[in-house]
């Protein structure tokens, strides 16, 4: 993990200012008002200390963070009753809302999971995402969906118990989810206030390039939160892969998402997901202060383009 003891010591050392707190905190508004608020989905940055995940996000104008706390993530499980308040506590002191999170829960019975939701839940998180279902080879189709369905209402159970909303996100590939019909099959009769969807625009369109569309409008009343990415196909090897790129260099017809969250009133935060090199070949070995400015303006430019279209569709 990168240390901000010797980040802010390369600082003085290089002559460059550090920002007090207060001036970072003055960067962004407090969004617990705001419709559509921007959430940094913390993956690519919790190999960071917290603080420096924290000052890249307020530099970039996002409001908050989406925190994994899964195994490998930036909370273990094993320590969400301390770590998790703690760092949501941080955050606030930046003017970041922590208040969503991304976790492995499958299952209401696992051994952290009501421990992870009761403290997310007493810190202030509101949404969170739950793990993958794999499909059984062994099992038919709707015998494994029955069988996963199962699992999801005891999961809204717990979450109608600590009255925060689990999302499954849609993921492309063979997993329960990437066709996204199979969805609506596993939520249709699920209060949506405390299980429902977390809709990946970009994971939809790999799987149905000319189809997500219908897939969105079948499970709209249960997306509560949006993934937000862009991707483009790459042939390697006579093989088409998705790529995932910044926003607006790739394939999404982000005028048409927009549109459609504007006209199926959906109304959620939405976590940005940046899964495309922060740091290029050789940037990994800069200053800390050099790392953030790359950082800082790829975040950047993410956040302003999602500003623009939720302005242009008058969502902001």
């Amino acid at each position: 993990m990168q240390n901000r003891r010797k980040f802010i010591s390369t600082l003085a050392i290089g002559g460059v200012t550090v920002p007090l707190l207060s001036d970072i905190k003055s960067l962004i508004p407090v969004s617990d008002k705001m419709s559509y608020p921007i959430r940094l989905f913390s993956k690519p940055l919790d190999s960071y200390d917290f603080d420096f995940i924290c000052e890249c996000t307020v530099r970039s104008g996002i409001e908050g963070l989406d925190l994994t706390v899964r195994h490998g993530g930036i909370v273990e499980p094993e320590a969400v009753e301390t770590s998790l308040p703690n760092l949501v506590e941080k955050a606030a002191n930046y003017h970041l809302v922590a208040d969503m999170i991304v976790t492995g829960i499958i299952s209401a019975s696992e051994p952290f999971t009501e421990k992870i939701l009761k403290s997310a839940a007493g810190s202030g998180v509101k949404y969170y995402r739950l793990g993958w279902f794999e499909y059984d080879s062994k099992s038919d189709i709707w015998g494994t969906l029955r069988k996963y369905r199962t699992n999801l209402l005891g999961i809204a159970e717990l979450n109608r118990k600590y009255n925060i909303h689990g999302g499954y996100q849609n993921h492309s590939g063979l997993m329960v989810g990437g066709p996204v019909w199979d969805l609506h099959e596993l939520l249709r009769d699920i209060p949506p206030d405390f299980l429902g969807s977390q809709y990946d625009v970009r994971h939809a369109m790999v799987e149905g390039a000319n189809t997500w569309t219908i897939g969105m409008r079948l499970i709209a009343s249960h997306i509560r939160t949006l993934a937000i990415k862009d991707f483009t196909w790459k042939i390697s090897g006579g093989k088409a892969e998705a790529v995932t790129v910044p926003l607006g260099e790739g394939m999404i017809d982000w005028d048409l998402f927009f549109n459609m969250v504007k006209e199926l009133n959906i109304v959620a935060p939405l976590t940005l997901h940046v899964e495309y090199p922060l740091l290029e070949k050789g940037e990994e070995n800069l200053s800390l202060i050099q790392q953030q400015e790359i950082i800082v303006g790829k975040l950047k430019k993410d956040a302003d383009f999602i500003k623009a279209y939720l302005r242009k569709y008058q969502l902001a």
